[in-house]
């Protein structure tokens, strides 16, 4: 691994208790000393759905939960994984040596599944809401990790199946040459597959350099396929859409799939470009009082950014956790199966996702939510952007646990 300044310094910076929550370390009353990494990307192509709003939910978490009238001293420390696997991987086995307790976030599927495989062999505990890959509850499965927020079956079956029921029955995909673009890819093309569409093509572009998709596209204009399934996500997908309609892909006719978009890649792409999108979201701020509420609270700690449903399962799964320490003591809280284990015993409760659980195979049970994109006449205050078409219950949202492969599940 090639550390670097930006990574040794990330790995290094502390937030927690001293500047970001009331009070201080000093006061926490009885010393119970938790240290959380969030390992995301500040900088790169995942920033807008990682970075800094992932860093402040984890802490509105910690404010929110009560960590210091509770006793409780929590460390947050931050990590810059470059979206390199090695990178990502060598922060973590330095921070768990180091007596972090739990790693969280890690956009990038690559990565994602490499700080799985460092938890399992550590024993401690790892949650990860934004890295797609439902590998992670599948056969890379783990006694120490959790899968929160979304993953590509979801993505695939609920944005692609909506797509196809709309009469897009031939696929062009242009892909992030990667763990999750390549999955995302392959489980979307099944679905249209099994519903009689055809998939005409499809291109994998070198990631995360690449920011001219002006080829691929022209490839799937050519093509003559109803959909261009976009098999990426973050600045990846923004700059598509956005050279799609410079071209007049999508005047033309063509409709574009976007099988991973977040509430920050419409705010980037703006409604004039996005309106008509279908989407899957496992969470957005404005559906409900309580998400208006936590959205409100964290706010302020992120102005610029509106949570999206990866950063809301930072706060979502954080609390989940500190629950579960809290209930089988603090002196466990290295022990990444212990942790596991009681999270999976506990129901969820939280503002962002309400009341979920957490399956057998460390998937967290979600609805998931169909949205249509607004028109710019249609949104009436900043980042009102979305249309719920559809509701899927959580054990219609991922995939059967019987069919994933995770070794944790009894036959």
């Amino acid at each position: 691994m090639t550390m670097t300044r930006r990574t040794v310094l990330g790995s290094a910076l502390t937030i927690g208790a001293m500047t970001a929550l009331p009070g201080s370390r000093a006061r926490a009353a009885a010393g119970k000393q938790l240290t959380i990494g969030v390992c995301t990307d500040f900088s790169g192509v995942y920033s807008d759905i990682g970075g800094k709003t992932s860093v402040a939910c984890v802490h509105q978490a910690i404010e929110d939960w009560g960590a210091v009238a509770k006793g409780y001293d929590i460390k947050v420390i931050q990590g810059d994984h470059q979206n390199k696997p090695d990178v990502g991987a060598g922060l973590a086995r330095q921070w768990y040596d180091n007596g972090v307790d739990l790693v969280i976030d890690v956009p990038n599927s690559a990565v994602g599944l490499a700080i799985a495989a460092v938890a399992g062999e550590k024993n401690k505990t790892y949650i990860n809401t934004n890295s797609a890959s439902s590998l992670l509850t599948g056969k890379k499965c783990n006694a120490s990790t959790i899968h929160w927020s979304y993953d590509t079956y979801m993505l695939s079956h609920s944005t692609g199946g909506a797509m196809v029921a709309q009469g897009g029955k031939t696929w062009f995909f242009i892909t992030a040459d990667y763990a999750f673009g390549q999955l995302l890819r392959d489980q979307t093309s099944a679905v249209v597959k099994a519903a009689g569409g055809k998939v005409v093509g499809d291109v994998d572009y070198p990631f995360p350099q690449t920011t001219d998709f002006s080829s691929f596209l022209l490839q799937a204009q050519s093509s003559g396929a109803q959909v261009l399934g976009l098999a990426n996500a973050g600045k990846d997908t923004v700059n598509s859409i956005k050279q799609a309609h410079q071209f007049g892909i999508t005047q033309s006719g063509m409709k574009i799939a976007g099988l991973l978009i977040y509430l920050n890649d419409i705010h980037g792409i703006g409604l004039e470009i996005a309106q008509g999108l279908v989407l899957t979201e496992s969470f957005y701020w404005n559906m409900s009082d309580r998400t208006r509420a936590f959205t409100k609270r964290v706010l302020p700690r992120t102005p610029n950014n509106y949570p999206s449903m990866a950063q809301a399962g930072c706060y979502s799964g954080t609390t989940h956790f500190l629950k579960a320490v809290d209930a089988i003591g603090v002196d466990q809280a290295g022990n990444g199966p212990a942790v596991v284990t009681q999270m999976k015993k506990m129901p969820t409760e939280d503002d962002a996702f309400g009341s979920c659980s957490v399956r057998e195979d460390g998937r967290f049970m979600c609805p998931s939510y169909l949205f249509r994109v607004k028109k710019p006449g249609e949104s009436s205050i900043p980042w009102d952007y979305y249309d719920l078409l559809h509701t899927t219950s959580a054990e219609d949202t991922f995939a059967p646990l019987a069919t994933e492969g995770c070794p944790l599940v009894k036959s």
